[in-house]
């Protein structure tokens, strides 16, 4: 089979929603080629599996690259995700030069390109993530390690977004805690509050294939008597509590659900939001604070916050 390599160059700040409707569009995987990642700071322990190639970087800006099959109605495709990502203008997301490539390659050249981007990366003092096609052996006693599976839907774990949100889960998960997870994707946040040894936890997503996606990645880490997973509109019709509402969203995503958030935590219990630009924070910040949180924490990596908020208790 023959297969079409789509790639948009465009910023940081577009990269979670482009994904979404690559992924949205058929795409079964996608790879993110961002120059940052070639200044990082590695942890020391796995510096040898990161040798980029910066050839295969933009000078400046983000290029996202994803693989769908070339048949009858792949331009139809095409058009309809130029226009879903121009329609990100409506929601103030900075799209850069928002320039689109279109270029064939073969089966086996598409099923090698995007994986090779993906690596064991410790992302805590605790948790370790690891495709699933990776060996990977525990570094340290009482490490976590999350197996994925980021080719049936979008996202590695390793987005900064993420990431912000494992360490405020580190932070603020007791073992008591019941825990809400909207916009799960590939579950990896449900999956880390289960290793850190939450009661339970419900993982919800709009999309039928991240459902999928979720609850094969739930299965291969041996969590599913704790994690529950289903289709769901962000946290419509949910009628009960929790002590944890955990959102990886688009700040304007994250506004939508404040007011719902706040009804389905528990009095005293912990909104971690991310997948928030630092632009868009204050305008998160006070929506949150409109509904009755009280802002916790703020925590920072490269251009991204994550707001912890704390509903008061009566």
């Amino acid at each position: 089979m023959k297969w079409s390599e789509i790639c948009i160059h465009t910023t940081q700040e577009a990269v979670e929603a482009i994904t979404n409707i690559l992924h949205e569009a058929g795409s079964s995987g996608v790879v993110i080629e961002d120059p940052l990642d070639l200044v990082k700071d590695w942890p020391q322990e796995f510096s040898e599996v990161y040798d980029l190639n910066p050839s295969d970087y933009p000078e400046e800006g983000v290029n996202i690259k994803a693989y769908l099959p070339v048949n009858s109605f792949l331009g139809e495709t095409v058009e309809e995700i130029k226009q879903s990502i121009n329609n990100l203008f409506v929601y103030d997301i900075d799209l850069g030069d928002n320039t689109i490539t279109i270029s064939e390659v073969n089966e086996e050249e598409w099923a090698t390109a995007w994986k090779k981007y993906y690596k064991p990366v410790r992302l805590t003092d605790h948790i370790t993530i690891t495709p699933t096609w990776e060996e990977y052996k525990p570094q340290f006693e009482g490490e976590k390690i999350i197996e994925l599976d980021p080719g049936m839907a979008f996202g590695t774990g390793t987005h900064p977004t993420t990431v912000l949100c494992i360490q405020a889960l580190e932070k603020y998960l007791k073992d008591s805690d019941h825990v809400l997870d909207v916009g799960t994707g590939t579950g990896v946040l449900s999956i880390a509050a289960a290793k850190l040894g939450v009661e339970s936890v419900l993982a919800v997503d709009l999309d039928e294939v991240a459902v999928k996606s979720a609850k094969i990645n739930v299965k291969l880490n041996h969590v599913q008597d704790k994690v529950s997973v289903k289709q769901n509109n962000l946290a419509d019709g949910i009628d009960r509590q929790y002590d944890i509402v955990v959102a990886n969203l688009l700040a304007e995503i994250v506004i939508r659900l404040a007011e719902d958030a706040y009804d389905k935590l528990t009095n005293g219990g912990i909104l971690i939001s991310s997948g928030i630009i630092k632009q868009k924070e204050l305008e998160v910040r006070q929506c949150l604070e409109k509904v009755g949180f009280t802002l916790v924490e703020v925590i920072e990596q490269e251009d991204w916050v994550a707001l912890i908020a704390k509903k008061g208790e009566d």
